[in-house]
């Protein structure tokens, strides 16, 4: 029996370096550091990428978008995420909903929400209500709490064949 619901988790954890800014959820939130990546470093849709690709048993990013090819040096994980959400619906499924939690010390992300929501749910194809992002802090335990990098979780619920299949 196919079942026609898959969950999917993701998690992705980056290291601060020099900058000047955070890229998280296609946002450039100024700050003091940035995040230590071949891409864009965007620890949040790259999450997110990797829940979608986990519920449709495609593997995760660095399989689908690898960090020693040089044509991913720098790329926007905004273009991580379209290619993502691509690669699923070519397989046959479509998203219906995602949930992220970004763990840091700083910078204060609340501020972005809605545009964050805003962006996963364009380049998903489903409405900003079925997306929800949520920050929390690490208590200043361990390597997030002193505030050595940037963490974030996802999960991404799939339907296989498209969301109207289901009304």
């Amino acid at each position: 029996m196919q079942n026609n619901f898959r969950i999917g988790f993701g998690y992705d954890i980056h290291a601060f370096t020099e900058g000047n800014h955070v890229i998280l959820g296609g946002v450039t939130i100024p700050y003091y550091k940035k995040l230590k990546a071949h891409s864009d470093g965007d620890v949040l849709l790259h999450a997110v990428c990797d829940a979608l690709l986990g519920a449709a048993a495609m593997g995760d990013i660095g399989i689908h978008f690898p960090d020693n090819e040089e044509r991913y040096r720098n790329i926007s994980s905004m273009k991580l995420l379209e290619k993502t959400a691509e690669k699923i619906r070519t397989a046959g499924f479509a998203p219906v909903n995602i949930d992220v939690t970004v763990i840091a010390e700083s910078p204060k992300i609340s501020p972005h929400y809605e545009t964050i929501r805003k962006n996963i749910a364009e380049k998903c194809g489903i409405e900003t209500g079925c997306v929800s992002v949520k920050a929390t802090t690490n208590e200043k335990i361990g390597t997030i709490g002193r505030g050595e990098g940037i963490a974030a979780m996802a999960v991404a619920l799939l339907v296989k064949g498209n969301i109207q299949s289901l009304v």
